[in-house]
């Protein structure tokens, strides 16, 4: 068994703080990929006040050996008071940034794209400052789909590649990396003004080229924003850790991304998707882009 090396240890958690985070959750019945997800950070985002939802789950619709998501379960009837929920949380927790992701949801039409236009709406309802970031799943290649998502004009469009091209069959077998790459490069083309986002995991014996080089195919589409994280583990049936990734690699790698043009990367061992998303908003005030006054007109437009 491979033994998890001293940079992987978490610090215990204000309990107080998490309890709070956990309180809202539990009294607006709603799921968060901390949880579901079995997130390393999960005690220092909760203690920070902050998590991010999980809407139209927790069951998915895939079975990627990664995830600890559950895809054993049937999935549910889309709820039409998670967005209401979901906007309440966002208010009583105060938060400035909030990062709204879902389970992948192939068996609806649009792939759940009208959730989370809803969710965007009632949380700007509630919380008219707060700056949104979705994190959606590929849309089975749906394009319509993804333009109703940006009629929303959430602020920031993040989309997982999460592996190299070679380990796809393997890692995310329903999924396709060209596709992801062409749903980022519409998302820059429909919506210009918004700040479009990719990450992925290492430690499932990728190279280091291999990793250059999907960092230069997301550049090739003008992702603005990268995430670079240590695979870990969830359980005994998941797929195992190859190798654990040194400090001193993922540093290279932001040095590296950063020299290609990237606005933003966050690279860690302990780095996820979401992980301190709220920086984003520094970066929006040094590199800002204001959005049209009619966004579904500039959409049809673009």
């Amino acid at each position: 068994m491979t033994v998890k090396p001293d940079w992987l240890r978490v610090k215990a958690p204000q309990w107080e703080r998490v309890g709070n985070v956990k309180g809202i959750l539990q009294d607006l019945a709603l799921n968060t990929v901390c949880e579901e997800a079995s997130c390393p950070n999960i005690g220092e985002c909760f203690n920070a006040g902050t998590a991010t939802f999980l809407i139209m789950g927790p069951a998915c619709t895939r079975a990627c050996p990664y995830c600890d998501i559950d895809f054993e379960k049937k999935p549910q009837a889309l709820d039409p008071t998670e967005p209401l929920r979901l906007g309440e949380a966002v208010r009583r927790m105060g938060l400035n940034h909030v990062v709204i992701t879902s389970v992948n949801r192939d068996d609806l039409l649009d792939g759940g794209a009208s959730q989370f236009v809803r969710c965007i709406e009632e949380t700007r309802k509630l919380s008219p400052n707060t700056t949104i970031e979705v994190l959606i799943p590929d849309l089975c290649g749906n394009w319509d789909a993804l333009e109703t998502i940006l009629s929303a004009a959430p602020e920031v469009m993040n989309h997982n590649t999460e592996t190299i091209p070679r380990l796809y069959k393997r890692v995310r077998p329903q999924g396709d990396y060209q596709r992801s790459l062409e749903l980022l490069k519409r998302t820059r083309e429909i919506a210009p003004w918004a700040y479009t986002k990719s990450g992925i995991m290492v430690g499932l014996g990728e190279t280091d080229e291999e990793v250059r080089q999907v960092m230069a195919g997301l550049r090739a589409v003008d992702c603005d924003i990268l995430t670079i994280g240590q695979y870990l583990q969830p359980t005994q049936k998941h797929l195992g850790v190859q190798d654990f990734i040194t400090p001193e690699q993922f540093d290279q790698w932001r040095e590296a991304g950063e020299a290609m043009g990237f606005l933003q990367v966050v690279s860690s061992p302990l780095t996820r998707s979401s992980y301190h998303a709220a920086e984003v908003r520094r970066l929006m005030a040094e590199y800002p882009r204001p959005r049209p006054q009619t966004v579904e007109a500039a959409i049809r437009k673009n």
